[in-house]
């Protein structure tokens, strides 16, 4: 009788010992590395509002008023402006097929795209139209020192940071190719979150003084991530 009682308590703590929550059931455990008190690494995931895809200026309008701006107002875009931007750089155009926005070299689509803004560093993903937050941590000022001191990474509200992963294209047209594919694009992409901006009301910058290894440290890219633009979007200040 002794040796059955002795069996069920050893069920009934393994039991209670398989039923207790650990971090990562709690979802308090990084993602990736080891968290730090002022960079945790979030799987949080945001819902960007589907895209519109009329405007109250025409193409014509915008281009016409498309200029480069550094000085911004303080206040954070919002849900539904970050979802425009980001659409307009790399959003799903053609459900069916797949294609995006700006063209892409046997459709092979080689960008990654990135948002910086006080809340964090996000990934958008093009098929969801969705962001996922990869950093929790205002790495704004850490991006702009990246970017030889300019102040409009540092002081914009948002930056869109385009990556390229040539990989993909050369498989297809090789690494020569590849190359000149994938700037081509990103050029293609920057300035749709250019023209996007002044419909929207705002406005943006494109940049291209930066130590790529500095950029992608702060970001924590992956290594196929190459960075090749950065472009601060915010309401210019009057």
């Amino acid at each position: 009788m002794r040796g059955s009682s002795n069996f069920a308590l050893l069920i009934v703590v393994l039991a209670l010992i398989g039923c207790t929550p650990t971090r990562a059931d709690r979802g308090d455990a990084p993602a990736s590395g080891t968290a730090t008190p002022d960079r945790k690494v979030v799987a949080s995931v945001v819902k960007l509002p589907p895209p519109s895809q009329t405007s109250r200026i025409s193409i014509e309008e915008a281009l016409a008023k498309r200029r480069s701006v550094r000085d911004f107002e303080d206040g954070a875009l919002d849900e539904a402006q970050h979802g425009q931007l980001l659409w307009a750089a790399q959003g799903i155009a053609h459900r069916t097929m797949g294609l995006r926005t700006a063209p892409s070299a046997g459709a092979l689509y080689p960008l990654e795209l990135y948002l910086v803004t006080r809340q964090g560093v996000f990934h958008y993903e093009p098929r969801t139209h969705r962001l996922k937050r990869t950093i929790a941590a205002d790495v704004r000022t850490a991006l702009s020192n990246a970017a030889l001191g300019q102040e409009a990474v540092r002081d914009a509200p948002s930056t869109l940071v385009l990556a390229g992963v040539y990989e993909r294209t050369a498989k297809k047209y090789g690494p020569g190719r590849a190359e000149r594919y994938v700037h081509m694009e990103a050029g293609h992409a920057a300035q749709n979150v250019l023209l996007q901006a002044v419909a929207l009301g705002l406005a943006g910058v494109p940049i291209g003084a930066f130590e790529d290894d500095e950029v992608r440290h702060v970001l924590e890219l992956p290594r196929s991530h190459r960075p090749l633009y950065l472009v601060p979007v915010g309401r210019p200040a009057r």
